[in-house]
């Protein structure tokens, strides 16, 4: 039997961004009595995990990155997955947090006791982590989902999800079907359309694809923010305004985004010279109400002899391929699930019991809400980094973890102050606080796009995503306002 670690006084669970910026903000202000848990023998999350053909980030590489650890050297405008994971690791290293950091420590949930004023991490190991302050890190991107179709694992070939891409199976030469068209699959398609022998993309819903302004970073610009880092600084900050414009439209004139679309329209004008194809690519819904994906290649890589859009819908998977809805069979080699994450909804295993034993599971029945995106009534001294709401449709998931690790931190310092073992917020102020954020979310072109989207739970809730700037939120978040919240 593994032996039980001794009790610390705060667990970070994960080390991608959210828990490597925990981390570092802990140590700058004198936190030490910590541990990172990471379920894998490596850290790097999301950019350690996603390795597939062409992944990188759609944020401009200077704003998806820690405003206190800018990084000069980014290659290019916007990054692949390599070169944001050497990016983690760098900041692990000079940070010194290698020592904090225990790997192949996955978690099932915890348990708080609230006459110790303590949590029990649960991991899969069959070990347990006793602490009294949780800060989870976990990012909704890293629970692949699979579609729910009939003969799922009759088929013979090869097959994966986009984040779980096998490196060991050479698809040169092979008749391939990737399934989905999200952000994942307008990388990848354009990445192996020359190397297949023929790629069948199976599509649901179209969708809307912009320019992507990227090139690579020049020597002199490089030159520049190195030796001259205010330089940098002003950049990151005109692409945060450039970025934070686009909030008005997608939040709060979402009539405006008919203009909008017209850049998407002209977009797969330029990209597909066939109209009964570009037919087929034609989003029926606003766009904005899903992410807006940039790619410059993905059009092109379509109207290539090799490529074939497949949008009557998938019937069953068979031993040989995929049958549609209309009886036809498409046989092939490989097949590539680019379908996304389980983002929206809690996920059933996880099971954590609060202080009064109830399960968060039932608490977040109607969809996962929290105040601030960061505590839930009824969970003391638990901490999200990347919770209920915080999520973005427009710029870079880093700032929203900046704040919420800041507010975390500010929590800390109160209990501190006032020499308490807890901290819990209360329910009215959870509840008033998600009324107002619902209420603003029912206006946005996410809710009244008319497109089904991950950021919407199944209940019809938007659990995802931030209905506004990210500079009210970092307002909102700078300190925490203790007579919202139970000390004991």
């Amino acid at each position: 039997m593994n032996e039980q670690p001794p009790k610390v006084d705060i667990v970070v669970v994960g080390t991608g961004f959210a828990g490597v910026c925990m981390g570092i903000q802990l140590l700058k202000n004198d936190f030490t009595d910590f541990v990172i848990l990471e379920r894998y023998k490596d850290a790097g999350g999301t950019w350690r995990d996603n390795t597939y053909p062409g992944a990188a980030c759609d944020v401009h590489s200077h704003l998806y990155s820690f405003s206190f650890e800018p990084n000069p050297n980014w290659s290019r405008m916007f990054s692949d997955h390599k070169e944001i994971y050497d990016y983690t690791w760098h900041c692990i290293r000079k940070y010194g947090l290698e020592k904090y950091i225990r790997y192949e420590k996955s978690i099932l949930g915890g348990d708080y006791d609230a006459t110790k004023a303590e949590w029990t991490i649960n991991l899969t190991d069959g070990t347990t982590q006793k602490c009294n302050k949780w800060m989870n890190g976990m990012g909704p991107l890293n629970r692949p989902v699979f579609p729910n179709l009939e003969g799922f694992n009759d088929f013979k070939g090869a097959h994966f999800h986009s984040s779980e891409w096998n490196h060991d199976y050479d698809i040169s030469g092979k008749k391939v079907a990737v399934v989905g068209t999200g952000a994942s699959a307008v990388q990848i398609v354009p990445n192996i359309i020359d190397k297949v022998k023929e790629l069948t993309l199976f599509q649901r819903t179209a969708a809307w694809i912009i320019h992507k302004p990227d090139r690579k970073m020049t020597k002199v610009e490089k030159w520049l923010f190195k030796h001259i880092p205010f330089i940098q600084k002003l950049y990151r900050w005109r692409v945060y305004w450039q970025n934070e414009m686009t909030a008005i439209i997608l939040v709060y004139r979402p009539k405006l985004t008919k203009y909008v679309q017209k850049l998407g329209e002209m977009q797969l004008k330029r990209g597909i010279k066939n109209p009964e194809l570009r037919q087929k690519l034609t989003p029926s819904y606003s766009i904005g109400c899903k992410r807006i994906l940039p790619s410059n290649y993905f059009y092109p890589a379509l109207e290539k002899e090799n490529a074939h859009l497949h949008v009557e819908g998938i019937e069953r998977i068979t031993e040989k391929g995929i049958l549609d809805k209309n009886g036809k069979e498409t046989e092939v080699d490989c097949i590539i699930y680019a379908t996304g994450f389980e983002a929206a909804d809690f996920p059933s295993w996880f099971k954590v019991s609060g202080d009064k034993g109830q399960q968060l599971i039932d608490v977040w029945k109607d969809g996962p809400e929290a105040y601030l995106g960061s505590t839930v009534s009824g969970f003391p001294n638990m901490f999200m980094l990347i919770g209920p709401n915080t999520g973005l449709g427009h710029t870079s998931m880093t700032i929203m973890i900046e704040a919420s690790v800041q507010y975390a931190i500010s929590c800390l310092k109160a209990m501190k102050e006032k020499n308490a073992k807890s901290m819990d917020v209360k329910t009215e102020v959870q509840a008033s606080f998600n009324k107002t954020i619902q209420k603003k979310l029912a206006k946005t072109v996410w809710m009244t796009g008319g497109c089904k989207s991950w950021y919407v739970a199944k209940t019809g809730k938007n659990t995802s995503l931030w209905p506004g700037f990210t500079f009210t939120f970092i307002n909102r978040t700078k300190t925490v306002n203790a007579s919202e919240y139970h000390f004991n």
